[in-house]
């Protein structure tokens, strides 16, 4: 079996690491292509999976147009050399079209409802599309549902161990109690219009004064006042750090999610509410989220009263939450081989007799 992965963001990297490692122990190929987008190229190294970079990053709308484009161009003629049984991607817009030219199978993996222009120029072209349970939109046919959450691809306790030192590595004391705090750039096509925190500045001082550390970490430059509470370690270790946290505030859905599937209680301040992050809270009481005018004032009276619950509250409720939920990697390695079986026997079926 040949398998085609693509890679377009660092979440995708967590997400098919495991994947990977069980397709390619099985004797399969798999054949992996990114796209420089933040941390993701470093994150293929630092997992020293092999890969090949097709693109550069976008800065603007405008730009990631040229770029896709770019990047899809040089995908198909990838994909003409090797002649893969399945095309695989989050998102999946240039797995998608790559794919249909070359009438082989793709599967789309996605949780994101808001984004609408990547769900439009994808799905329409996928074979299959995954998406969690909880997923708001109906897809039709080719929409397969599982009980899980990208998150548990890469963060199931059977995929992930935390790793207590990189409290150390970032300066932290085992006793002391401490806040991972996540600014968005609110740069990429599903953001543009929204945002999180009104006041940075203010949520620090907030949670300082709750006694609490601060650890910043922001896509792009953070305010020139709040410099220095920003950290540095490697980005593969950012999970041992979240599941050390005491509580993790955060703009982004993904970081809030990994959080929550950790145990450590996240509040996800942004006005664009997701299927998963509704369903963490309200089935789960592990994410908090905000939206509307007061979204800044209401996450931090949450964060503060997260700080006085007994720690065991959230380790219950994780407990909670796996009983519920499957390791989503044995999902995709299982769809991926069924995907590439149905293209197998396509191609070996006799053709139909035209007289």
């Amino acid at each position: 079996m040949r398998v085609m992965i693509t890679i377009q963001h660092p979440g995708h990297v967590h997400f098919f690491r495991h994947p990977i490692a069980e397709l390619e122990a099985a004797g399969h190929e798999v054949h992996v292509f990114a796209r420089e987008s933040g941390v993701a190229v470093q994150l293929l190294e630092a997992y020293d999976i092999d890969h090949e970079v097709l693109a550069g990053e976008s800065d603007s709308l405008v730009s990631l147009a040229a770029v896709q484009a770019t990047y899809e161009m040089r995908l198909l003629r990838r994909a003409r050399r090797i002649d893969p049984d399945v095309i695989t991607a989050i998102g999946g817009v240039a797995a998608a079209h790559v794919a249909s030219v070359l009438r082989t199978k793709s599967l789309v993996f996605y949780d994101t409802e808001h984004a609408t222009l990547i769900t439009r120029l994808g799905y329409p072209f996928a074979d299959v599309i995954c998406t969690p349970a909880c997923y708001r939109d109906e897809i039709g046919s080719k929409h397969v549902t599982y009980p899980g959450y990208h998150e548990l691809a890469y963060l199931h306790p059977d995929r992930f161990e935390p790793d207590p030192s990189v409290l150390e590595a970032v300066g932290v004391a085992p006793e002391d109690s401490f806040t991972v705090v996540r600014l968005s750039s609110w740069d990429a096509s599903h953001d543009v219009g929204h945002g999180g925190f009104d006041d940075p500045r203010e949520v620090v001082d907030r949670l300082e004064d709750a006694g609490l550390r601060v650890l910043l970490t922001a896509e792009g430059e953070p305010p020139d006042d709040l410099e220095s509470y920003q950290f540095e370690t490697a980005p593969d270790r950012m999970h041992d750090l979240l599941a050390h946290a005491d509580v993790v505030l955060s703009e982004g859905a993904t970081t809030a999610a990994e959080a929550a599937v950790l145990g450590t209680p996240a509040v996800y301040v942004n006005p664009l509410s997701l299927g998963y992050t509704t369903e963490l809270e309200e089935e789960y009481g592990l994410l908090f989220e905000y939206a509307g005018e007061t979204r800044h004032t209401r996450g931090l009276e949450q964060a503060v009263s997260i700080v006085e619950e007994p720690a065991d509250t959230w380790e219950r409720r994780r407990e909670r939450l796996l009983a519920d939920r499957i390791d989503v990697t044995d999902l995709v390695v299982r769809q991926i081989e069924t995907l590439a079986q149905a293209r197998t026997s396509e191609r070996s079926a006799p053709a139909a007799n035209p007289g």
